[in-house]
């Protein structure tokens, strides 16, 4: 039985609690967040805590379960590895590549699991995008995006986020995570603009931006991200691969909102295209996001009972970030960042 310790209980956080609380071969030992309180009943009669440390050293557990936000990721997931623990951590991993390598550094010379929040990992439908992706060969041109109307409590999180994180950091790494996937080159550059769209959030934050990749194998990348209400939710989610062969493409456009968590992991279906053919993959039945962090946390158990090398997952996630935070460079300098010595 592993014994888990959940930091952080927003929307993530407590849906990774909730799937422990679900697993045959978890234990919750307790919760942490800043109020000490725990509003979900089935997670109600577990212990609480306010503080991260006090926690660590009540529960001794096994398995640390990292859901805050952002800036605190890389100090916690440092101190719970130290003190014998594992580790699952949102994403990003950290909010500086220094303190990124700081994390997988620490997790190699101990010996721990390190799993980052890739989601779209244990998505079997993306899993098949990336398959398909795969198939064609490169180099490729990658085109995604993820803008999000949001309004009421939805902007208060995307407010208190940016805090901290750019959108084009927090949802990005997913996506360049996707085409690290895709494509085994490192990246070269990087190239990005934003704006800030309200006076809302600090002067110094922006809640809109893309940015450009370019990749040791020719592979050039877009993405694109804004949080807000006065975001258009025309066109909000483009996700093609195209290659010399052809090209994949997410064709699924029933979309509730684009708010909606469960919607931005939705596939529906992948047109594959080939100058000869054309073929529809229908993808019915697909996880929804609860299902997806069940199926998150029942891998960092598996890696940790059956030893699964995490090596190559640790420099994805690495380099997935390297890139955003060098496009968030890039919107504040107005200049382009050269990655070849940046990333691993």
């Amino acid at each position: 039985m592993t014994r888990v310790l959940i930091a952080g209980l927003g929307n993530m956080g407590k849906s990774h609690a909730l799937a422990h609380h679900a697993h045959p071969d978890a234990e919750i030992v307790g919760l942490v967040n800043r109020s000490g309180q725990v509003d979900i009943p089935e997670l109600a009669p577990y212990p609480s805590f306010t503080d991260f440390h006090a926690a660590m050293q009540a529960t001794q557990p096994d398995l640390v379960v990292i859901a805050t936000y952002s800036d605190s990721h890389a100090d916690y997931a440092v101190a719970a590895m130290e003190a014998g623990a594992h580790i699952f951590v949102e994403k990003p991993l950290a909010t500086t590549v220094s303190d990124a390598r700081r994390v997988v550094d620490t997790a190699t010379r101990l010996g721990r699991k390190l799993v980052v929040g890739y989601i779209l990992r244990h998505h079997p439908s993306w899993v098949r995008l990336i398959q398909e992706a795969r198939a064609l060969g490169g180099p490729y041109v990658f085109r995604m995006n993820l803008n999000q109307q949001s309004t009421g409590a939805e902007w208060e999180t995307h407010k208190a986020l940016m805090q901290t994180t750019a959108p084009i950091v927090d949802c990005g790494v997913h996506y360049v995570d996707v085409w690290c996937q895709i494509t085994d080159a490192k990246p070269v550059s990087v190239n990005a603009m934003g704006l800030r769209l309200s006076d809302e959030i600090a002067e110094d934050m922006y809640n809109y931006g893309q940015f450009q990749v370019v990749f040791e194998d020719g592979s050039v990348g877009w993405y694109e991200a804004g949080w807000g209400p006065m975001m258009s939710e025309t066109a909000f989610f483009v996700k093609d691969v195209v290659s010399p062969a052809g090209s994949v493409s997410i064709t699924e456009a029933d979309k509730a909102g684009s708010s909606d968590v469960d919607g931005h992991t939705k596939v529906g279906g992948l047109l594959v295209h080939r100058p000869d053919c054309d073929t529809l993959i229908d993808l019915p039945d697909e996880p929804g996001h609860q299902e997806l962090c069940d199926a998150e946390q029942a891998f960092v158990l598996r890696a940790i009972t059956e030893d699964i090398d995490l090596t190559r997952h640790m420099q994805d996630a690495v380099q997935s970030l390297a890139i955003c935070l060098a496009a968030d460079e890039s919107v504040r300098t107005g200049q382009p960042v050269n990655l070849m010595e940046e990333t691993p």
